[in-house]
């Protein structure tokens, strides 16, 4: 039996520990739980009772070392803020586990020149927990182009939208600040530049790219004639607010958040036009890849729907992929809402030929179905795969990178090469 330590024991947590207390309980074990707040781990430890789990031992984020020499994992499992993941990995692989993450990697390239070192230097594994790659749409659309429906993908258009439900959530916490999250084309984008790398079979080499706080923030608000403005939603004098959320009056978000203030130090409903945020909201990027295929990528968090288009042009044909999800605020409804489909649509337009319509068994639950199966992966029988889904430290590092140098770009007006082989 395989056992399991969690540090980070915020919403992306639960995924981890609610599979293991279930699905997979005959053959993983959950050994530790450690977080910088102990309201928070009890709450973790509550739903892990609640599915007929013993408690977990916990350990505040300063005894991670006592943790593991303590409780003896074979894998920490690190879902924290995103400027510790390279902490907790370098650790944890120090002290003799392997290791799997949430993404993004880490948030810049000296952290993730440290992760890569550490791998060397103790030879551990390392899993990144792309679910999307899992998501049976986006398995097609690799299986199109691996077997050359439109022969040899040329450029890809991609633009993904999030609504002021979801997107607008980005701007309440903490991932506003650029210096905790890496900023969206980071912490949200990791996923995109993922899923073109694995769609494409390629390594990014040239990134170009712009970036703007139009819609958030105080400055864009006053602009647009606002003027009442307050600190966060919980307390406020402000009514029916659309961007503010009632924590008081959700069960999970009082529990997790509300309640594990005085602990935490952590406030999860920060007025989304206040002056302190440091991320922009409105992106565009450009790529280009080792196979001479070209992205260009918009990233805008304040529309009406969301969800994603993708147009792939090749030597043979096109490709059209238009999804649209639920909405959602990150754990303050039914986990299996975020990322879940609402419409799908993938078209393949052959050059010579008439257009036909692929239809993917329609798949339930979070990420558009991935989530089920990537921790079956994970944690079940993983089988043979031919698509290669399971990702690990290199693909890690190639969509942060992908990020890491859209926002130098931001900052100086110039392109930037990726550089992998300086890292990997």
């Amino acid at each position: 039996m395989k056992k399991y330590a969690i540090v980070g024991t915020g919403s992306r947590a639960a995924m981890f520990y609610d599979a293991i207390a279930t699905t997979y309980r005959a053959t993983c074990k959950l050994v530790g739980l450690c977080d910088q707040s102990e309201t928070r781990m009890r709450v973790a430890n509550r739903a892990i009772v609640a599915h007929g789990y013993g408690e977990v031992p916990m350990y505040g984020y300063l005894d991670f070392e006592k943790m593991i020499g303590e409780t003896r994992p074979d894998v920490v499992i690190v879902t924290s803020t995103d400027r510790t993941h390279h902490d907790f990995i370098v650790r944890a692989m120090e002290a003799g586990c392997d290791v799997i993450t949430e993404k993004p990697l880490t948030i810049d390239e000296k952290k993730a020149k440290l992760i890569v070192a550490a791998m060397k230097r103790t030879g551990r594994d390392l899993r990144v927990t792309f679910n999307y790659r899992y998501a049976p749409n986006n398995t097609k659309v690799r299986e199109l182009i691996m077997d050359g429906a439109i022969g040899n993908v040329f450029s890809v258009h991609f633009e993904w939208l999030l609504d002021i439900s979801h997107g607008a959530d980005y701007y309440r916490r903490w991932h506003r600040n650029k210096h905790n999250s890496g900023g969206l084309l980071v912490h949200k984008s990791t996923h995109h530049f993922d899923l073109v790398n694995f769609w494409l079979g390629a390594r990014p080499e040239n990134v170009f790219a712009f970036g703007e706080l139009n819609f958030y923030g105080r400055h864009n608000a006053e602009k647009r004639g606002m003027t009442e403005f307050v600190t966060r939603s919980h307390g406020s004098h402000i009514k029916d607010d659309p961007f503010a959320i009632d924590m008081a009056s959700n069960e999970a978000l009082k529990a997790m958040y509300l309640d594990a203030e005085a602990d935490s130090g952590y406030i999860r409903d920060r007025s989304v036009f206040s002056d302190d945020i440091s991320i922009e909201d409105t992106m565009g990027v450009i790529v280009k890849y080792d196979t001479n295929a070209i992205l260009t990528y918009s990233l805008n968090s304040y529309m009406p729907w969301e969800g994603f288009c993708v147009n792939f042009n090749g030597s043979k044909g096109r490709i059209e992929y238009k999804v649209m999800e639920k909405s959602y605020i990150n754990a303050g409804g039914d986990r299996s809402d975020e990322g879940a489909l609402r419409q799908k649509e993938i078209v393949v337009w052959p050059m010579f030929g008439q257009p036909y319509e692929v239809e993917v068994k329609a798949a339930e639950g979070s990420h558009g179905g991935g989530d089920a199966v990537m921790l079956e992966d994970i944690f079940g029988n993983s089988a043979p795969d031919r698509f290669k889904r399971a990702a690990g430290v290199e693909d890690g590092v190639m969509s942060i990178m992908t990020g890491i140098c859209a926002n130098k770009a931001i900052a100086s007006g110039l392109p930037q090469n990726v550089g992998l082989g300086d890292i990997l």
